[in-house]
């Protein structure tokens, strides 16, 4: 029998904060963007299930914070599985000259992350979606140098996924086949943060990899 109340947080940074609320006003505790774009379809679709959904993504985060606040805000609330976005401000402080988000401590930090949670709880799902950008606002200038900085992040989380056995959602690919369409700042509207187009087609990526492999969510 399929488990009732299957748990799913998701974690990152602003892009997944959503302008979240802080309060248990359900209106608003899971923000704007795709996470509550996902919890919404699945929501409505798995009702009889009771599926739960949390968010703790805060604006501004690197993988570093993220790590800094772990047992909080991830151990504590023992969810079932854990979605995790990140990266993009990491990318942000090396282009910017700050050393605090090379891509090697990006890594340590977020094998660290990995590690700990296979160790605390081992049988929870993990999801790592791949940090993106397009060409629009911030990026315009040293674009050529934004794409192949990230493209190093990319990797680290591909790479990451396949080695402690999470599932990879590829993002940038997604983003590029939908600026064929429309313009780069449609989907993201300073190469950095979507629009309201921009989360669905995060939205849709996410359930499509993950409803395929949780039966849980199906």
């Amino acid at each position: 029998m399929t488990k009732t109340g299957y748990t799913v947080l998701f974690q990152g940074d602003s892009i997944t904060d959503g302008a979240r609320g802080r309060s248990e006003d359900l209106n608003h505790i899971l923000g704007h963007g795709y996470a509550y774009l996902a919890a919404s379809r699945l929501g409505e679709r798995l009702a009889s299930r009771r599926p739960k959904f949390i968010n703790r993504g805060i604006s501004g985060n690197r993988v570093s914070d993220l790590y800094a606040r772990w047992n909080e805000d991830a151990f504590a609330l023992r969810p079932d599985l854990i979605s995790i976005l990140i990266g993009v401000n990491d990318l942000w402080r090396t282009m910017a000259g700050e050393p605090s988000g090379v891509t090697d401590r990006f890594e340590r930090a977020y094998r660290h992350i990995l590690e700990e949670t296979k160790e605390v709880l081992p049988e929870t799902r993990l999801v790592l979606c791949e940090p993106f950008l397009l060409k629009a606002g911030a990026t315009v200038e040293r674009w050529d140098e934004w794409t192949s900085r990230m493209a190093a992040y990319q990797a680290t989380v591909r790479d990451l996924a396949e080695q402690y056995g999470a599932l990879f959602v590829p993002l940038q690919d997604a983003f590029d086949r939908a600026a064929e369409s429309a313009e780069p700042a449609y989907w993201i509207w300073d190469g950095v943060h979507p629009t309201a187009a921009g989360h669905q087609v995060i939205a849709d990526r996410w359930l499509s990899v993950v409803q395929a492999n949780v039966p849980e969510l199906k």
